[in-house]
Parts: C-alpha cells; sequence; structure tokens
C-alpha cells in the first residue's frame, strides 16, 4: 500500500519560512510526477507546484513563484516545498499528490495516483 505522509507545517509569521515533506512508502514513486496541493477553509483547491519525475521541470501557481521552491530526492522517495516569504493568505492544508506517466508540463490534473492526507500551515498576520 502505498503512502504519502506529509511533514512540516505549524504556525509561522507573516514573512517566515516553512519547509515541507512528503515522504513517500510502499513503493518508489521515482518515475512519478510530484505536486502540491492546498486548500483552505471555504476556498477551493489549489494547485501550488509541480515537479517532472527528474526534477528537471518544476512548476509554480503564479501567486508562489519567486517564494516557493519544489525539490524532490528520489533516492530518498521524498518531495520537499520550501516556502519563504509567507502571507496570510497561505493559510491552508497542503497536501502531497503523485501522477505516474504523466510528462505533461504545467500543473498536474486530476486525478491522481496517491494523495497525502495534509499538513497545516498557518501564517500569522
Amino acid at each position: 500500500q502505498v503512502q504519502l505522509v506529509e511533514s512540516g507545517g505549524g504556525l509561522v509569521q507573516a514573512g517566515g519560512s516553512l519547509r515541507l515533506s512528503c515522504a513517500a512508502s510502499g513503493r518508489t514513486l521515482s518515475s512519478y510526477a510530484m505536486g502540491w496541493v492546498r486548500q483552505a477553509p471555504g476556498k477551493e483547491r489549489e494547485f501550488v507546484a509541480a515537479i517532472s519525475w527528474n526534477g528537471g521541470y518544476t512548476y509554480y501557481a503564479d501567486s508562489m513563484k519567486g517564494r516557493f521552491i519544489i525539490s524532490r530526492d528520489n533516492a530518498a522517495n521524498t518531495v520537499y516545498l520550501q516556502m519563504n516569504s509567507l502571507k496570510p493568505e497561505d493559510t491552508a492544508v497542503y497536501s502531497c499528490v503523485a501522477k505516474g506517466h504523466y510528462r505533461n508540463n504545467g500543473p498536474i490534473y486530476p486525478p491522481y495516483d496517491y494523495w497525502g492526507q495534509g499538513t497545516q500551515v498557518t501564517v500569522s498576520s
């Protein structure tokens, strides 16, 4: 059984940083495109960032460009999201997603093969 487990969320002041991790278990996801999505209360799910299977391509939603960095360590079966210059509007539950045989540029569209439970990020003003 494949599991994606996120960690690294928490409470941070505006302007601060957090680094999220998504560790996969049950199988290697080195051939999967990986990404992060987020959902704030009362709002629609928003795609945040994506990274290709080999890390050679990354995508960011406009509001994250220049602030967030997605990376992956296939040897560790882990994907990361470095979040800098955080704003109160970044408050949400952040989940990682995985999709196999995906070679498109841009966001990773559902359905996803695997989806984590999420980690809460709260940014105070």
